[in-house]
């Protein structure tokens, strides 16, 4: 099971990876990884850095992909892109933080972009 998860939740980064590139978004970084915790996509948009959490499922069983991302899980993203904006000295860049939901319960995958998801 565990590694069907895995499998499953690669699929739905690269995926997300294709959309986000064909609506403009420039790709920086994929799985950046620090001791405070994981963000999947680091990405240009329009002037803005956007920290990208990308969200798979294969059933609706647990709702949809992106209400997975609940206030804890926002708190570890943004402590983790706060210290990568200090790390990398990009203080002065506006940031947002988004989801993709990627649902694979009717077959195909189904896509949700919900840009500017939460605030830090």
């Amino acid at each position: 099971m565990e590694s069907h998860r895995i499998t499953l939740g690669k699929k739905g980064e690269e995926i997300a990876l294709k959309y986000l590139k064909k609506r403009g978004y420039k790709i920086i970084e994929c799985n950046y990884r620090s001791r405070l915790g994981e963000i999947d996509i680091i990405a240009f948009h329009k002037g803005v850095m956007a920290f990208i959490e990308v969200k798979t499922r294969g059933s609706a069983n647990f709702g949809l992909p992106q209400e997975s991302v609940n206030e804890r899980k926002q708190q570890q993203i943004a402590r983790v892109a706060l210290n990568y904006i200090r790390h990398k000295g990009l203080s002065e860049r506006k940031f947002r933080f988004d989801v993709v939901g990627i649902d694979f319960s009717s077959g195909k995958p189904e896509i949700t972009l919900i840009q500017d998801a939460f605030q830090s």
